[in-house]
């Protein structure tokens, strides 16, 4: 009824005028609808640990469950993806995928980049973030004078906690599909650079956060949601155990384990 070309994925979705405002509207897919509630999840813990985020709610029509957000770009900005950003300039062999990124936001002249991927970087390793391809994050631009004003805020980050995943095999340590540098979130992490702004105790009780976001849907039952609860925490535990692990060594980055191709997720899995 409301035909969207303006915004790549495969989940339905439309745009929608509020209040004067111009609103996306997203759903999820499967038997658990989940990616709706993982949005307005993740929205939560953004909140907790003061990372620029687009704060998404959530919206029934009937029982169905959507995600909504505001469009945060405006008449004056656009949003320029981070696929577009690493095409300014070729990526030499040895350099990583990661590092050609940095190098060609330095290049730009964007302020704030590392920062910026510091925070993306624990929240998608937090969330276990399956598709943040390099369409899903990127940097604003003025539109009349074409300057950078830094990184975009964390958007689209349904694709997460075991959202296709049957309730028995959800679990912290379940291997899950990583993007947008590394094929793991395990090595993914280890490009962070500094853990000092990360306050764990704001991830007290989060989990409760998210029982009440799922709280009489009638496709996420108690049993999941218990299930999502645990692994929540299990995440918590091993990002506390990554951050420290890695304030005693020194990592340098290379293009081992660097994802092969960009790809976003499309409904199935890849082979």
């Amino acid at each position: 009824m409301s035909p969207d070309n303006t915004s790549d994925g495969w989940l339905k979705k439309k745009w929608m005028i509020l209040g004067g405002g111009c609103y996306l509207l997203k759903g999820g897919s499967g038997a658990t609808r989940q990616e709706p509630y993982n949005e307005v999840f993740t929205s939560r813990i953004c909140e907790r640990l003061q990372i620029p985020h687009v704060s998404y709610t959530l919206y029934m029509e009937g029982q169905e469950p959507y995600s909504l957000c505001r469009d945060f770009i405006t008449q004056d900005t656009e949003l320029i993806t981070a696929w577009y950003v690493m095409q300014t300039r070729k990526k030499p062999n040895h350099s990583s995928v990661y590092r050609h990124y940095l190098d060609c936001c330095q290049r730009l002249g964007i302020p704030g980049v590392t920062e910026a991927m510091d925070r993306m970087l624990v929240l998608d390793y937090l969330i276990v973030n399956e598709d943040r391809h390099q369409n899903n994050f990127g940097v604003i631009r003025r539109a009349d004078t074409l300057e950078y004003a830094g990184a975009a805020p964390i958007y689209d980050s349904g694709t997460s906690l075991w959202f296709d995943q049957p309730t028995a095999l959800i679990s912290g340590q379940a291997a899950a599909a990583c993007k947008p540098f590394k094929r793991s979130h395990e090595e993914q992490i280890k490009l962070v650079t500094d853990f000092s702004w990360l306050d764990f105790a704001a991830l007290q009780g989060i989990e409760e956060e998210l029982r009440e976001i799922v709280k009489g849907s009638l496709f996420v039952d108690e049993a999941r949601c218990d299930a999502l609860c645990r692994g929540i925490r299990q995440r918590c535990r091993m990002l506390e155990d990554a951050a420290l692990s890695m304030e005693k060594k020194v990592y340098l980055d290379s293009t081992r384990f660097d994802v092969e191709e960009d790809r976003a997720y499309s409904g199935s899995k890849e082979m």
